[in-house]
């Protein structure tokens, strides 16, 4: 059996967050960068068998190749980033600054990486622009609309809506990376954490790098959303609830229910029988 107690996950998870903590800016933009990429071919390939097959869910089935394969290859997302880093302030005290330095870091990375696929899957499907957006392209610039203007067009309740869709997301999107820490086999790995993601995406919630990559290539392929749509109706709050929903829902929750006891904890439980 290569099933991990939930007692080691936690343990796991505050050691993961140790060493993103101790990652160079340069490792942290390079993985970021490669993270937003891979997630922006997931989500065109999950519209993609979406629209050839007509069923929304088959989308939402392939979509999940992409957190796979983040977390194979032990990239940076700073969505699941932040479910894990503050364990490490919680645990070992570290300065919260050390933290927002390293989501930052990471943010930045998902963001060029997310915008640089999207420029070439621009080109790639209108051919350089010479041709109207049709199929996949459509169907981006639509949701691009959907997710800012639309959101917009509803006020307070539409900035809501996005940040309890987004705390929804990471939620799940957290438990996939956590999840992938209960076994040590690839395949343990890839069918755990494609279970969150897949439920996640299967009901339409806010996650801030997908974002990053839907709503500047629609608006490159002619998506009427204006950058300050992008980021005051869908970016900021999104990538805040994301915040909330991977720390809240998933770190800090597990981590109060199945912390690791140390040695001095573990002696003053330890009942001394009376004379």
């Amino acid at each position: 059996m290569d099933y991990a107690k939930p007692t080691d996950v936690v343990n796991s998870m505050i050691q993961s967050a140790n060493a993103k903590l101790k990652l160079s800016p340069r490792d942290l933009l390079i993985r970021g960068i490669l993270s937003g990429a891979i997630l922006g071919v997931a989500t065109s390939l999950a519209f993609n068998g979406a629209l050839t097959t007509g069923q929304p869910l088959v989308g939402a089935l392939i979509f999940p190749v992409g957190l796979v394969i983040i977390v194979l290859l032990g990239l940076e997302l700073v969505t699941g980033s932040f479910g894990l880093l503050p364990l490490a302030y919680l645990e070992n005290g570290v300065p919260p600054s050390r933290i927002l330095s390293n989501w930052s870091w990471v943010f930045l990375g998902n963001l060029l990486g997310s915008i640089a696929y999207g420029v070439l899957l621009a080109i790639a499907l209108t051919n350089m622009g010479t041709a109207e957006p049709t199929g996949v392209a459509a169907r981006i610039i639509a949701i691009a609309e959907a997710k800012t203007v639309a959101y917009q067009a509803l006020g307070a309740a539409g900035m809501v809506t996005a940040f309890v869709k987004a705390i929804l997301c990471n939620w799940m999107v957290c438990l996939a990376v956590v999840l992938a820490m209960c076994t040590s086999s690839t395949v343990g790995k890839i069918v755990a954490a494609w279970i969150p993601v897949f439920i996640f995406f299967a009901q339409g919630f806010e996650h801030a790098v997908v974002n990053m990559f839907i709503i500047p290539t629609g608006m490159l392929m002619g998506a009427k959303v204006s950058v300050s749509q992008w980021w005051l109706w869908n970016q900021i709050p999104v990538t805040l609830g994301n915040l909330v929903g991977g720390f809240v829902f998933t770190g800090l929750a597990l981590y109060l229910t199945h912390k690791p006891v140390r040695p001095a904890e573990r002696l003053s439980a330890v009942q001394v029988p009376a004379e």
